[in-house]
C-alpha cells in the first residue's frame, strides 16, 4: 500500500498531521475571506461615490442654470426699458 492511501480514502487515515501546515492553510482562508470582504466593501464604497458625484454634478449644473436664467432675464429686462 503507498503513502497516499486507497482511492478514495481520507488523506488524514495516511498522512500525519502538520500543525504548521493546518495553521498555514487556515490563515491563508482567512485572509482570502478578509480580501472579499474588502473587495465587497470598497465597491459599496464607490457605488456611493458615484452617486455623490452625480449629485455634484447636478448641484453645479443647477447653479449655472439658474445665473444663464438670471443673466437671460436681465438682459430681456434691459431690452424692454429701452
Amino acid at each position: 500500500m503507498n503513502r497516499t492511501g486507497p482511492a478514495g480514502g481520507s488523506r488524514f487515515l495516511f498522512d500525519s498531521f502538520d500543525p504548521n501546515t493546518a495553521r498555514i492553510e487556515a490563515h491563508e482562508r482567512v485572509s482570502e475571506e478578509r480580501w472579499a470582504a474588502l473587495d465587497y466593501r470598497l465597491g459599496h464604497i464607490e457605488a456611493a461615490l458615484e452617486r455623490l458625484e452625480r449629485r455634484l454634478w447636478l448641484m453645479v449644473f443647477g447653479v449655472a442654470a439658474f445665473l444663464l436664467a438670471q443673466g437671460a432675464e436681465a438682459v430681456v429686462m434691459a431690452a424692454l426699458v429701452r
